[in-house]
């Protein structure tokens, strides 16, 4: 019989769908978690970069001469040491069609910059000193010649003829001309339409924030020629793949990526960046570890930014308000070099048709090279946009056509009956019960008290407007996953995961899933995700989908531990394997009360307990999962506004939330999710947004200059659930990572424009400042 003590015997009931606390937050309570930067090795130096202060230049010299006679420099690199010691370029790993059906343009990026800058904050020189501040003060001292170039900084002046060339191989700045859909339909739909509704709409771009800035330190074993680098990231294994095959040149086996606590990335961290590169040289030349760690100052220039999108939208409805069709035109800015996941493309297209039944899509989008930070992925990355244009333009339909809001969304919601349903988009959507989504959301918000709360808001000189974010989700593309099961000699479990927990709390869900499959309590469970050594495959964690890759990657494991068990325990109780059963954590001979639990079977195996050479010498499992397709989060926002009518300051003052998560592993983290999500929508709606003036500097470069929300800007937030099980996956799970932003951006909006409009105002583009709620109330 296994041993349990009291505390764990309680916990054996916390399976699937309980709120049970994450196991970490002690740890990281007490101060005691280990990121990148607690980490200091054995005779390390200390890294750091010289970056280009100018956006668009000729590098014609690097100066490094006083530099290098300064006290404790041990080295600065530029790409010539790259290039000498055979390192590559970054590389965009996505390759979308053009339209024509050409490839689209991925100039690869120096690590260090070679022959041009192309944005304020390229990294030009690496700096390897004794101490940190001999370093910084050394890198002060490296003087770059860099004759200046004319700069463009949005898309539209980098389309304009004659506009300045960013890269030589993408002409007119134009990486993609990309085109999706059906465009003889489209036409047709709108030619035919009843009523069409036009908006000209922005995706503002901000810069991501995470709370733990990034770092990282390069290491080189000589004897056994393979690196290592210690640094936050999204997923090791795919780290590890970029930086072997593209900036080291190596077999992955060459390569070790280890990763601790991860302090929040929402997407930023998960590529190469070209800092690494220099660290692991510099590590290999000077015999010795490596470390940098970046300024908030660096990160707000170095950090991939996210957004920044301009679209037209348009939806074509008949005389009943029926959708026919919707079309996205536009741009989307992809800073000085292109990454994916290229958000105002492909996501775009999963997303715009959100939960209505809509025959007939179109996107068009240009992706520009302009000189600014590079965008990568954030929050959603394209998802909550494509939510935010489709229920913008229902709110102006409504309002256009004098069809009440609730009641055109419930003309065109996808019914339960039309399950499965083939999406224009290419999306098999599984599941969803929408209009049951969006009446609970209703009531959650006393949609029928709005007046007497609107007409209090009035008495105390305020504007109050309410506004609708429904949204429906595509998960992250499939993907092999890895699911391991170890039995430790100190009774624990280990359960190996491709997946990387940068925040969400892995661990206790992960548990929550194995051990109700095999009968342990969660506190004998530990996660181990950030060591590429111990892993044989993983997509990291992104696109919402860890949770539901990794239940099945567990669920398989367990399958297959439990399989080895019932094996292994009918030679111990003298039965056959066929009459073993598995119960509660117990192996038992069917038809008695004989048997033995599992961990006191590993303890037999531990002491030495000899086998038969056919029977499974282990418990332990090292799984591959070919992981479920995509699932679709959905759900229903409600959001309201206060304005103050003498200054504009917008405060969000209700929200409440019914969402769609599937089967619900642990309901406290799903809203913690949640309540997340909708901040980093809180801020982009109201208050976040990166600037740049004509000469490509960024003008909101620090936290004096760029607004954050703040726990004062946090509204109450109403979670609650209604779950219908996927069906693409064993546990049917449907992913809540970015669903806050994709519920937040479209409702809290919304509710502005609500609140606005009986001064004429149909429209105003994020974020919302008060300068622009003072100017479109004064008639500016």
């Amino acid at each position: 019989m296994d041993s349990y003590d009291d505390t764990e015997l309680a916990l054996m009931k916390f399976g699937v769908g309980q709120p049970v606390p994450r196991m970490e937050d002690p740890t990281l309570l007490r101060g005691q978690g280990r990121y990148t930067d607690d980490i200091n090795l054995a005779g390390q130096a200390y890294a750091v970069m010289v970056r280009s202060r100018i956006a668009h230049g000729l590098l014609k010299g690097i100066d490094t001469a006083a530099a290098r006679a300064m006290p404790g420099v041990l080295a600065i690199y530029t790409h010539a040491d790259l290039d000498a010691a055979g390192f590559g370029p970054l590389k965009c790993p996505m390759n979308i069609p053009q339209r024509d059906g050409s490839p689209m343009k991925t100039p690869p990026r120096p690590s260090l910059a070679t022959g041009k800058v192309r944005f304020v904050g390229e990294a030009v020189a690496c700096v390897v000193a004794e101490t940190a501040v001999q370093a910084k003060d050394a890198a002060e001292a490296v003087e770059l010649d860099i004759e200046e170039l004319p700069a463009v900084t949005t898309p539209a002046e980098g389309l304009k003829p004659g506009a300045p060339q960013i890269h030589d191989d993408a002409p007119g700045n134009l990486a993609l001309d990309f085109h999706y859909g059906d465009a003889e339909a489209v036409k047709k739909a709108f030619a035919e339409a009843a009523h069409v509704t036009r908006l000209d709409i922005i995706s503002n771009r901000i810069v991501v924030n995470p709370m733990e800035p990034r770092s990282a330190i390069g290491s080189y074993d000589s004897k056994t020629e393979r690196w290592t680098l210690n640094v936050g990231c999204q997923g090791v294994m795919g780290l590890r793949g970029g930086l072997a095959r593209d900036v080291l040149k190596v077999p992955a086996d060459k390569v070790r990526v280890l990763t601790g606590n991860v302090g929040g990335s929402f997407g930023m961290k998960s590529q190469v960046y070209p800092e690494y590169g220099p660290l692991l040289l510099a590590a290999k030349l000077l015999g010795r570890p490596v470390k940098w760690t970046d300024e908030r100052s660096e990160s707000f220039l170095s950090d991939h930014h996210g957004r920044d999108h301009q679209r037209v939208a348009e939806l074509a409805l008949d005389k009943n308000g029926r959708f026919l069709a919707v079309r996205l035109s536009g741009t989307g800015n992809a800073g000085a070099y292109i990454y994916p996941p290229m958000p105002a493309t492909t996501n775009a297209v999963k997303n715009i048709i959100d939960v209505y039944a809509t025959p007939a899509m179109e996107v068009n989008s240009k992706v520009v090279f302009t000189n600014t930070t590079p965008i990568g992925a954030y929050r959603g990355a394209g998802r909550p946009e494509g939510n935010y244009y489709m229920e913008r333009l229902i709110d102006t339909a409504a309002r256009e056509m004098g069809i009440d809001k609730v009641e055109l969304r419930r003309r065109n919601h996808i019914a339960p009956t039309q399950m499965p349903y083939k999406a224009p988009s290419a999306m098999n959507y599984d599941s969803g019960e929408f209009t049951t989504v969006l009446d609970k959301a209703l009531v959650a918000a006393d949609w029928q008290g709005f007046d007497k709360r609107k007409a209090e808001s009035r008495a105390r000189g305020k504007l109050r407007g309410r506004g609708i974010g429904s949204y429906l989700e595509v998960t992250g593309p499939p993907a092999k996953e890895y699911g391991g099961v170890r039995f430790e000699a100190d009774g624990t479990i280990t359960m190996l995961s491709g997946t990387l927990d940068y925040g969400q709390g892995h661990a206790t869900p992960f548990a929550q899933v194995l051990g109700g499959k095999l009968g342990i309590p969660v506190t004998r469970f530990r996660l181990l995700q950030g060591d590429s050594d111990q892993l044989k495959v993983g997509g990291g964690t992104g696109g919402s989908k860890s949770a539901l890759v990794a239940s099945q990657a567990f669920l398989e494991a367990g399958d297959k531990v439990i399989e080895q068990g019932k094996q292994i325990a009918a030679h111990v109780l003298e039965a056959s394997a066929v009459d073993i059963e598995f119960l509660r954590g117990r192996f038992v001979i069917a038809g008695t009360d004989r048997g033995i639990g599992i961990l006191e079977l590993a303890d037999k195996l531990r002491a030495g307990l000899k086998l038969p050479a056919d029977v499974p010498q282990s418990l332990d499992v090292s799984h591959i999962s070919d992981n479920p397709p995509f699932s679709f989060p959905n759900g229903c926002h409600i959001a309201e506004v206060e304005i103050d009518r003498d200054t504009g300051v917008i405060e969000v003052v209700r929200y409440s939330m019914v969402n769609d998560f599937g089967t619900i592993i642990n309901p406290m983290l799903t809203a913690g999710q949640a309540h997340g999500g909708v901040m980093q929508g809180i801020g982009q709606a109201l208050m976040e947004r990166t600037v740049y003036d004509p000469q490509g500097q960024p003008v909101a470069g620090s936290y004096m200059d760029y607004a954050l929300p703040r726990a004062a800007d946090a509204p109450d937030m109403s979670v609650q659930n209604h779950s219908v099980p996927c069906k693409t996956n064993l546990l049917g799970v449907k992913g809540c990572g970015e669903a806050g932003c994709a519920g937040a951006l479209p409702s809290v909006m919304n509710a502005v424009v609500d609140a606005l409009s009986e001064f004429g105002v149909t429209h105003i583009d994020m974020p919302v400042t008060p300068e622009k709620v003072w100017r479109a109330l004064n008639g500016a």
